[in-house]
């Protein structure tokens, strides 16, 4: 059983090579975003106290999103391993889920740090919308939507987040640094760490990271 993580700062692609590594793999897309939204749309103590947080505006606590990440690797669909995204975001979350997979007979890595140079951010999320109804994401030039402004899922209206400012970018990028970069080490000093190019077409992205993954199999 494998937890593969995909790290990666804001508008770096993770969550879209999530997706495609999924498919492709055929291993559950695990994302803590999803997790949040899940957990409070259906009033769980979880999902409650994640809510009283982010109504604050402060973070979710390293152990409510533990908790829901465990909870979702427990379903029958992750008996095989899952592609993680959004977590672990800091290396208390790191050592749960190292602590995860011993439990779960599991192996964590290898763990994929996409790199994307800050001007590139900046540019991509600038383009990002995402539908009201599901938090679904586009981007006007690189995935747009068929009918502009509306969610192909859905049908809801697609908008611009407040984070997705240029400025606002920035700011994002440097918090990440500050307080998620050090997984980077965590997981280098397990020699586990991937670095993959991710100021390329997603498709390349992709086909990088699937041959990196052949490789270690064929270790």
């Amino acid at each position: 059983m494998l937890y593969v993580v995909v790290l990666g700062v804001p508008g770096a692609g993770k969550g879209t090579q999530a997706k495609r590594l999924s498919a492709a793999l055929g291993l559950p897309h695990v994302s803590s975003g999803d997790l949040f939204r899940e957990h409070i749309q259906n009033g769980t103590p979880l999902g409650i106290e994640a809510q009283r947080h982010i109504d604050r505006g402060q973070l979710v606590p390293d152990e409510a999103t533990i908790g829901m990440v465990r909870g979702r690797l427990e379903r029958p669909d992750a008996a095989s391993g899952a592609i993680l995204d959004g977590f672990p975001r800091t290396i208390p979350q790191a050592d749960a889920l190292e602590a995860i997979a011993k439990d779960f007979d599991a192996t964590v890595g290898p763990a994929f740090h996409i790199r994307v140079p800050l001007e590139r951010l900046v540019d991509r999320m600038a383009g990002r919308r995402v539908c009201r109804e599901a938090g679904h994401v586009y981007h006007l030039a690189y995935n747009p939507p068929k009918q502009a402004g509306v969610c192909d899922v859905d049908g809801s209206e697609l908008v611009q987040r407040e984070d997705d400012q240029p400025e606002t970018v920035r700011n994002r990028v440097q918090v990440y640094e500050k307080l998620t970069a050090p997984l980077v080490a965590f997981y280098r000093s397990r020699g586990v760490l991937q670095e993959v190019n991710g100021d390329q077409p997603m498709g390349a992205v992709t086909a990088e990271i699937l041959a990196i993954l052949g490789q270690e199999a064929a270790r």
